[in-house]
């Protein structure tokens, strides 16, 4: 009769020991629905032990603040008609430090001087090349930007934040000037420019001798402004004026103003000696506004000239690649920067192309990061457009796209692949930068190509932020990387 009742208290107490686990099970159970962090701890316990399988660690990211290019940005600081009148140079200042901390190192200043139109003048009509806004004429006395006063400040502040800046300067055509008799014309003509017809200042006073009577040669056949009013680059007393004296426009801009460099507007209107001559007085960096989307032409204005243009053919490629002809093979174009990637300024749009009426001559607005995303990566000066920069809905894009152009694109340019929806870009780096691979698509689903690259064995980062795809290269340098729909990505290495 024992080995029965043994029996049963051992069947007893089995099932008592299996309510007792199962109950355990239910209460695990109840706290993961309530508490993750206590599933994380239990598994932890459950799977310790030497065969433990560890989980990968995080891929480290670059640090790009301890790497660069050595190259900036600039920032063009204007649009057409900027509001509010008066305020624009008080307006720049209060925006410099933000853009100096976002990694830019000039900033482009519209027409500072007095133009034929006043308080509404862009500056493209000038009159008084010295009244920066301190004489009484054409209506007002501050120029549509603010008084020579607010101009020194943020020329000042700007130099104290590292900033370089541009003076656009106009030295084609003069406007505004009073009716005199021109003997060249046989009739009256605008030709008079002293302290009571538009030029206040009382310094370089003009009249008819000082503008050419009729066009001599065929860079003055191409002028679209003011015919009459063309200024006379070989007459002596315009060359001492506008580069020469010591109180030329070159050396006044420069050692009174504080300018530091120059863009030139409408280099078509006058010969490349012009330019040459007033670099050799004052020196600082040049840019000249060619406005020709034919790089052969850009070339040879700039072997001339000896200083950087504007990349309109780039532009106009970029407008062709995304825009008119929605073909990316366009990007393998003829292009100044491929040609004199030190002598080119790249662009995505400026005051003129943002006011065009043609749609061909502007790329449009949701292309536009994409654009940006081309010249941040590729050689090249970038230049930013303030209307660009300062739309909340690009600024964070371009601020990334501007740490990543200061930080990695630099090295040799290579285009891996290239078809109508498809553009991969590889700059090689050097022995200090592993460079980067940017990938552009404008298909309507996420794209992925494998590459050669020279990063072996090593997992990859989209620094743009647009993909969360983390690839990782094999022994050879291969690897798969992705595009977002009609989007880009930006490529490097991780630690």
């Amino acid at each position: 009769m024992l080995q029965p009742f043994l029996i049963q208290i051992k069947m007893k107490k089995n099932k008592f020991i299996l309510l007792f686990l199962f109950s355990l099970a239910l209460v695990i159970s109840g706290c993961s629905k309530d508490n993750d962090e206590v599933v994380d701890n239990t598994d932890d316990v459950i799977g310790g032990g030497d065969d433990e399988e560890e989980t990968p660690e995080q891929p480290q990211l670059l640090d790009l603040s301890q790497y660069s290019s050595g190259q900036k940005v600039m920032m063009q600081t204007f649009y057409w008609d900027v509001e509010p009148r008066f305020e624009w140079w008080n307006t720049l200042a209060d925006k410099v430090e933000g853009w100096a901390d976002a990694g830019i190192d000039r900033i482009w200043l519209p027409v500072a001087t007095k133009g034929q139109s006043g308080p509404y003048s862009m500056g493209y009509d000038p009159s008084d090349y010295f009244d920066f806004g301190e004489y009484e004429q054409h209506g007002t006395v501050p120029t549509r930007f603010g008084t020579r006063e607010e101009l020194e400040s943020l020329i000042s502040k700007s130099h104290d934040l590292g900033l370089e800046v541009i003076a656009d300067i106009v030295l084609n055509h003069n406007s505004g000037g009073g009716l005199e008799y021109n003997p060249f014309r046989e009739g009256e003509a605008y030709t008079l420019f002293d302290e009571t017809h538009g030029n206040a200042s009382g310094m370089f006073n003009r009249t008819y001798e000082d503008f050419y009577p009729n066009s001599v040669n065929n860079y003055y056949d191409n002028s679209l402004f003011y015919p009459e009013t063309n200024l006379d680059h070989h007459r002596e007393r315009v060359q001492n004026w506008l580069w020469k004296k010591e109180n030329s426009v070159a050396k006044y801009y420069k050692n009174e103003m504080g300018f530091d460099g120059w863009r030139f507007d409408y280099v078509k209107g006058f010969e490349p000696w012009v330019i040459q001559e007033w670099m050799d007085e004052v020196g600082g960096f040049a840019v000249g506004e060619n406005y020709d989307g034919n790089a052969d032409v850009l070339e040879q204005w700039v072997e001339e000239a000896g200083i950087s243009a504007f990349d309109f053919a780039a532009f106009y490629k970029m407008e062709e690649a995304f825009d008119r002809f929605d073909d990316l093979n366009y990007l393998d174009g003829k292009m100044l920067r491929k040609i004199y990637p030190e002598k080119a300024v790249t662009f995505v749009a400026n005051h003129d192309t943002e006011k065009d009426e043609n749609e061909d001559n502007r790329i449009a607005r949701k292309h536009k990061m994409k654009a940006y995303a081309y010249i941040l990566t590729h050689d090249g000066y970038p230049t930013i457009f303030y209307s660009d920069y300062e739309n909340e809905a690009f600024q964070g894009e371009l601020k990334q796209l501007i740490e990543i152009h200061n930080s990695l694109a630099i090295g040799e340019v290579e285009i891996l692949h290239v078809d109508n929806d498809e553009y991969v870009m590889k700059r090689k780096g050097n022995a200090e930068n592993p460079g980067l691979i940017l990938y552009i698509s404008t298909g309507g689903t996420t794209k992925r190509r494998k590459v050669q690259t020279i990063w072996n064995n090593v997992t990859l980062h989209d620094y743009s932020g647009n993909s969360t795809y983390t690839p990782t290269s094999d022994e050879n340098g291969m690897v798969t990387i992705e595009a977002p729909v009609n989007g880009f990505s930006i490529w490097s290495i991780t630690k």
